[in-house]
């Protein structure tokens, strides 16, 4: 007899013995011997595990908020300042001009930041949304074409979700939003996107319901971007060992982009960008013996995977020109990798006290931006060391939100 059919039965029989017993009142040792059986049968049973499901590991990583992204502008910075009460922080945006090496305070005016700041940016078109703070439930959108000057007002009839890769943005103005119960909305232009001309695309459960979805035994969507042809592309956490949940909108018809890693282990796409004629996607694989982070470049037909980097945390993370990547570690760690197949993860020094996020920068170089309550001070690798080269004090109005 199998296991499964032994503890079947063994259930059963106790039901039996269990209503016999309990008509007269009366708990005796036969009860608790054939409980303690069963108990023994459904803990056997549930500690053998179906085929395609991992052991117990470390917990899953996530990616927080602060992000940088690059564009033919320039670099884009999202970081978090204020104190340490939640009502007390306060999501900025920063920006850096392609043409200089100086960072401007460019968060969009009268919207209330403390619950999160996403930033996507897709051809001329930057568009920052802020998650529900002082108990809103929808989602202030602001879109600017200048850099970050100007910013026209939109709205998202519901709030964002937790993850920086929560908007994404294609070429012509097309943009999807991640909702917080996973639903993904679509809008055709960035226009309509101010309007707040919003529909569903997909939700979670569908997605999840979907042939792709069912095989990767995908548990959550956690970025969004666009494909080669411009097609809609989502991507998440999958249950079964080994297979990365990226997948793309055809017409409607969601399908897997296949991509998959041969060392197995659970994983959890952090971050999902276009690039020329491809994508690229930041990976963390959870595994019984530790957490690491791997990148995967697409160039429409097949999947190039990196070499892994050990990663106890993350407190940022974000991609760089040309399919590069950066971690941000606790204690300071820092990482990158160019984009480039066969790349490696290479450290970099030890980064300034504070520091919130990373921005790529010149000839591999890089900048760090930390964070001391309003002030936030810009330190630039030079020479294997970190020089300051520029502070900004911020104007935040400590108590506003509450």
């Amino acid at each position: 007899m199998s296991r499964r059919a032994a503890v079947t039965a063994a259930v059963l029989a106790c039901r039996v013995l269990t209503r016999r017993v309990l008509t007269r009142r009366v708990l005796t040792r036969r009860v608790l011997a054939c409980t303690g059986l069963v108990c023994a049968g459904l803990i056997a049973g549930c500690g053998s595990q179906p085929a395609g499901v991992t052991g117990a590991g470390p917990p899953p990583l996530s990616a927080p908020l602060t992000t940088s992204l690059v564009t033919a502008q320039g670099t884009w910075a999202v970081a978090s300042m204020g104190g340490r009460d939640a009502d007390d922080r306060f999501w900025q945006l920063f920006f850096r001009p392609a043409t200089s090496g100086r960072w401007s305070l460019v968060t969009p005016p009268g919207v209330a930041d403390n619950g999160g700041l996403v930033a996507a940016s897709g051809g001329a078109y930057l568009i920052a949304g802020f998650r529900p703070s002082q108990n809103l439930t929808f989602s202030p959108l602001a879109t600017s074409t200048d850099t970050g000057r100007n910013w026209t007002s939109g709205l998202l009839d519901a709030g964002l979700a937790d993850t920086p890769g929560a908007i994404a943005v294609g070429p012509s103005g097309r943009t999807l939003a991640l909702l917080q119960d996973g639903t993904i909305e679509t809008v055709p232009t960035a226009g309509s996107a101010a309007a707040g001309q919003w529909a569903p695309l997909t939700t979670r459960r569908a997605l999840a319901a979907s042939a792709p979805g069912r095989s990767c035994g995908l548990e959550g969507v956690t970025a969004l971007s666009f494909g080669p042809n411009q097609y809609p592309m989502a991507a998440g956490s999958c249950a079964r060992p080994g297979a990365a949940g990226v997948f793309t909108d055809a017409g409607g018809t969601w399908r897997s982009a296949g991509l998959t890693l041969p060392t197995g282990g659970r994983v959890r796409v952090l971050g999902l960008t276009a690039l020329a004629g491809g994508n690229a996607a930041l990976l963390a694989v959870s595994r019984p013996g530790g957490n690491s982070l791997r990148v995967a470049w697409w160039d429409g037909t097949r999947w190039t995977v990196s070499a892994p980097v050990t990663a106890d945390g993350v407190r940022a993370l974000g991609f760089g020109p040309g399919g590069s990547a950066w971690l941000l570690q606790p204690g300071g760690r820092a990482e990158t990798i160019a984009g480039v197949a066969g790349s490696t993860w290479r450290p970099l020094p030890s980064v300034p006290v504070g520091t919130e996020v990373l921005a790529p920068g010149a000839g591999g170089s890089y900048d760090a931006l930390a964070v001391a309550g309003s002030r936030l001070t810009v330190w630039r690798l030079a020479g294997g060391a970190w020089g300051k080269v520029q502070q900004i004090s911020v104007p935040l109005q400590y108590g506003s939100s509450g």
